[in-house]
């Protein structure tokens, strides 16, 4: 028999492992990319150098992600924007875009442009010192220069038109500034204040779609009256200890009616755009009402601490925290766990992707 020659066999196997990874990486070819904006649900570390109490890049964040670091997502490892490019087949994790270890080739898959405090008010902004969602926008505009000058203005345009852009923010809005800080409350209605929100967002799909973007999914509220933290502030009031306040997740609910109206309306009027809403609220709600069909045992508390109040400084390698977060609904009393974000990222891959699938 013929003896094979071992150089060949490392050529067809190099080769092999080429086309695999090639074929791995355009696993969803009509979606090249992904780019997300908004707040510390998809912040990846963009907070990290910034001047704000908002930072999650120390223990215990970070516990559960690869290699047990923590990198300035606010959970205990991934965030459902990191599942998501996962199972796009784009990449293993969605980088933060002031991450210092990004590359140009990063930028081509995607990247998080979030902050972790960001709103659509301004004075979200004055309070948090977190990057608004004009400065969001500034960074994407830079990083669409960096995109041209790797592959070209033509490959770039076509870059973005095909990408997703999943967009996240509201809440920050509504806590600091309608329910635990009456700042708005003393200017607007909720209803009114809900508008003020949505008109700013809509501006925002805009000037996004001004820069080439048109395929969008806009996540809507979460049940904000079950986040621990809203529970904490009320137990006060409620005889039967920790329950959600009703109230405010009614307030989650009108504004999300709302939000599917202004995203049509924009979809419309929007050259060749297709905006899609992403429904966190219903399966943040089926977590709640159905905890075991998930496997968690805790829904009203976080595994950080006592899970009722602990927050960014306040989660420190000083406080106990639960030995298994996959139990936990929430990680801190504001944010998920992994866990959560894994089934939220999932109902996001059975629910909106078809709709960007041509």
């Amino acid at each position: 028999m013929e003896e094979k020659n071992p150089v060949f066999l490392v050529s067809i196997s190099f080769a092999f492992l080429i086309s695999f990874s090639v074929q791995t990486i355009n696993a969803s070819p009509s979606i090249p990319s992904l780019y997300a904006f908004g707040d510390s649900t998809l912040d990846s570390g963009n907070n990290d150098g910034l001047n704000t109490l908002f930072h999650s890049n120390h223990p215990p964040y970070g516990r559960d992600f690869p290699g047990h670091l923590a990198t300035g997502r606010f959970s205990n490892g991934k965030l459902a924007t990191d599942y998501m490019v996962s199972n796009l087949g784009l990449k293993e994790l969605l980088p933060a875009y002031l991450d210092r270890n990004l590359t140009g080739g990063d930028l081509l898959t995607g990247v998080s442009f979030a902050s972790a405090g960001s709103g659509l008010d301004e004075l979200t902004i004055d309070l948090t010192k977190a990057f608004d969602m004009w400065k969001q926008l500034d960074y994407f505009h830079e990083a669409l220069r960096r995109i041209k000058r790797e592959v070209g203005g033509m490959k770039s345009r076509n870059l973005v038109e095909k990408a997703l852009f999943v967009i996240s923010v509201g809440t920050n809005d509504m806590l600091f500034n309608y329910y635990d800080l009456p700042r708005r409350r003393l200017e607007y209605s909720v209803s009114e204040y809900q508008d003020f929100l949505l008109q700013e967002l809509e501006s925002f799909i805009r000037r996004l779609h001004r820069q080439g973007a048109r395929r969008f999914a806009v996540a809507g509220l979460p049940p904000i009256g079950c986040l621990p933290m809203q529970v904490t502030l009320r137990s006060v009031e409620h005889m039967l200890g920790r329950v959600c306040v009703e109230q405010q997740n009614n307030d989650s609910r009108a504004y999300n009616t709302k939000l599917q109206l202004s995203l049509l309306k924009s979809q419309a009027s929007l050259h060749k755009a297709k905006i899609v809403y992403l429904d966190a609220y219903n399966v943040m709600m089926d977590m709640f009402t159905n905890p075991h069909k998930y496997g968690f045992d805790r829904t009203l508390e976080g595994c950080c601490g006592t899970g009722l109040i602990e927050l960014g400084p306040l989660c420190n390698e000083l406080v106990w925290s639960c030995s298994d977060a996959s139990k936990y609904i929430f990680w801190d009393s504001v944010h998920p766990t992994q866990a959560a974000y894994l089934i939220i990222a999932n109902a996001f891959q059975k629910t909106v992707l078809s709709h960007f699938n041509h």
